[in-house]
C-alpha cells in the first residue's frame, strides 16, 4: 500500500509489526491527538477516526465539516477482531481475561466503514485481500465488491456479538436466554435441497465443526440428503463407544446396525438386517476401514461411507466407484450444542439427546428378570432404537438388529413392521429381544412381540396402562425392563 502512495495508520502491536516489516506507519494517537488510554481500551473511539470513516465524499457539507476540524478521510479499513471465541474456548483462562478479549474499537470502525461502503473499502476476511488490492491498483469503482465487503462486515460483527452474548448466558447458566442467537457461516453451497428445484446450502457453526471436520477422499460432492443421512449414521454408532460398530442408514434412520469383532463382521451383520433397504444407503463405521472391508462394501450401491480412517488400499478400492462419497475423520458435536427444528415463524430449540446410553436407572417390573445374555442384547437394542425414527421398535439378538420398525403412526404397527422385516430377511425372531423408544400404550404390542417369540423387552415405562402391559409380559414369560427415559426421535 505504501508503494501505491497510501498512508498507513495503525495502533499499538499492529503498528510495531508493520514497522518491523519495513513499512512507514502513523500511530492512531497522531491522528486523534489523544493517546491510547486505559490499557488500550480506548484508542480509535474518536471523531478523528470515525469522522474520516463516515464522511460522505459526495456531500460537500460533510467534506467541509471534516476539513474544518482537521480530519482526513480514511479510505480503507482492515480489522482482525480480538480472538474472543478462541480465548473463551480455553480452559486455563480467567473470566477477566476473556472479557478483555471483547473488541470494542474494532467492530465500531468496521461498522462505520461499512456504512460508508461507497467510499471506504472495509475488509474482515483475509481471503479478500487480493481482490481489494487488485481493485485499488486498477483504480476502479467496483461498487459490487464494496457492497459485498460491507455485507461481510455486518455478518462478521453479528457473529462476534452472538458469541459474546452466548458466553454471558453460559456464565449465568441460562440455557435458554430471552434472545437466542445462533451465528452460522456458509460451509458450502449444495446442488439442491431435498428435491431438485429447492436451493440449499450447508452452514456451519465454525470452521471444522461437526460434519465440516470430515475430509472427503473420494466421490462426487455431498448433497443435502447425504448430509442428513451422515448425521443419522453417526448418531446411530455414537452410543457404542469402544465397541466396533457399523450403521447402515436410509432416510436418516438405520435399516441395519451391529457390533462385531471387526468392521467387516459388523458390516455383514448390519447388512443382514435389511439388505434390500440398504441399497443407496449411507454407511458409518466407528473404527478404521481396511481394504477387505472396503472391497465387501463396494459390492453394494452406497451413497456415502464414513469412518475415522481408511487405509490407502480401502480408498483405492472405494475410489473405483466414481460416485461413492468417502468421508474420513471424526465429526464431533461442539460443546453446548443444541438441536434445532424449524417451524413456521420460529425455531424450536432443545438440548441434544444424550450420547451416553447405559443401564443406569433400569428397573424390572416383571416376575422374570433378564438373563445376562438378554441384558446385553437389551442394552444393544436400547442404544439402537435411539437412532430410529419414532414410533420405533427394534428387534435384536447377538449384537445386531434383525428387524426395525420405524416412523409408524402406532407402536403396534412399528412392532409388526419390525417382525415383518426380520422374517423377510430370513431371521428367526424366537429368542430375540425388543427395544421400544417410548412406552407401550396398550398390551397389544407386547402380545405381538410374544407371538414372534420375543423373550425380553426394554422400554421407558410411564404409561397409565403400565400394569396392564407388565401383566401381559408376565403372562407370556417375557422379562421386561423399564429405563425411565424416553428416546423419542420425531
Amino acid at each position: 500500500m505504501s508503494a501505491l502512495g497510501w498512508e498507513l495508520i495503525s495502533t499499538g502491536g499492529t503498528a510495531r509489526a508493520l514497522r518491523k516489516a519495513g513499512l512507514d506507519v502513523k500511530d492512531v494517537a497522531d491522528v486523534t491527538g489523544f493517546p491510547e488510554i486505559l490499557d488500550g481500551r480506548v484508542k480509535t473511539l474518536h471523531p478523528g477516526v470515525h469522522g474520516g470513516l463516515l464522511a460522505r465524499r459526495d456531500l460537500p457539507e460533510h467534506m467541509e465539516a471534516i476539513k474544518k476540524h482537521g480530519i482526513t478521510p480514511i479510505d480503507l479499513v482492515v480489522v482482525n477482531l480480538y480472538p474472543f471465541r478462541e480465548t473463551a474456548a480455553r480452559k486455563d483462562v480467567s473470566r477477566q481475561d476473556i472479557v478483555e478479549q471483547i473488541d470494542i474499537g474494532g467492530p465500531s470502525m468496521l461498522r462505520s466503514a461499512a456504512k460508508n461502503f461507497e467510499s471506504v473499502f472495509v475488509v474482515v476476511d483475509p481471503a479478500d485481500y487480493p481482490r481489494v488490492l487488485a481493485s485499488i491498483e486498477a483504480n476502479d469503482e467496483d461498487v459490487d465488491l464494496r457492497f459485498l465487503l460491507a455485507e461481510k462486515v455486518y455478518a462478521h460483527t453479528a457473529s462476534y456479538d452472538s458469541a459474546i452474548a452466548n458466553w454471558f448466558a453460559e456464565q449465568r447458566q441460562d440455557l435458554f436466554p430471552d434472545t437466542f442467537t445462533a451465528a452460522l457461516q456458509k460451509g458450502q453451497s449444495l446442488r439442491y435441497g431435498e428435491n431438485p428445484g429447492q436451493a440449499a446450502a450447508f452452514y456451519i457453526e465454525r470452521e471444522g465443526a461437526g460434519l465440516a471436520a470430515l475430509k472427503q477422499r473420494g466421490g462426487k460432492e455431498l448433497s443435502f440428503n447425504n448430509l442428513l443421512d451422515l448425521e443419522g449414521a453417526l448418531l446411530a454408532i455414537e452410543p457404542f463407544g469402544e465397541q466396533t460398530a457399523c450403521a447402515i442408514v436410509k432416510h436418516t434412520t438405520p435399516c441395519g446396525l451391529a457390533i462385531g469383532p471387526t468392521p467387516l463382521e459388523a458390516y455383514k451383520l448390519a447388512l443382514s438386517c435389511d439388505p434390500v433397504s440398504a441399497f443407496g444407503s449411507v454407511i458409518a463405521f466407528n473404527k478404521p476401514v481396511d481394504e477387505a472391508t472396503a472391497d465387501t462394501v463396494s459390492g453394494l450401491f452406497v451413497e456415502c461411507v464414513v469412518a475415522p480412517e481408511f487405509s490407502d488400499g480401502a480408498v483405492e478400492v472405494l475410489g473405483r466407484k466414481k460416485n461413492l462419497r468417502v468421508l474420513e475423520g471424526t465429526a464431533r458435536w461442539p460443546s453446548r450444542s443444541f438441536d434445532y427444528k424449524r417451524v413456521r415463524g420460529g425455531v424450536l430449540v432443545q438440548e441434544r439427546a444424550p450420547t451416553v446410553i447405559d443401564t443406569t436407572g433400569w428397573t424390572t417390573p416383571t416376575r422374570r428378570t433378564p438373563t445376562p445374555a438378554e441384558l446385553e442384547d437389551l442394552l444393544f437394542a436400547w442404544r439402537s432404537v435411539a437412532a430410529v425414527k419414532s414410533n420405533a421398535i427394534v428387534l435384536a439378538r447377538g449384537g445386531m438388529t434383525i428387524g426395525i420398525g420405524a416412523g409408524q403412526m402406532s407402536r403396534v404397527d412399528a412392532a409388526f413392521m419390525a417382525v415383518h422385516k426380520a422374517k423377510l430377511s430370513g431371521h428367526l425372531t424366537a429368542g430375540a429381544v425388543l427395544g421400544s423408544d417410548a412406552f407401550f400404550p396398550f398390551r397389544d404390542g407386547v402380545d405381538q412381540a410374544a407371538e414372534a417369540g420375543v423373550k425380553a423387552i426394554v422400554q421407558p415405562g410411564g404409561s397409565v396402562r403400565d400394569a396392564e402391559v407388565v401383566a401381559a409380559a408376565d403372562e407370556h414369560g417375557i422379562a421386561m425392563v423399564f429405563t425411565g427415559k424416553r428416546l423419542f426421535r420425531h
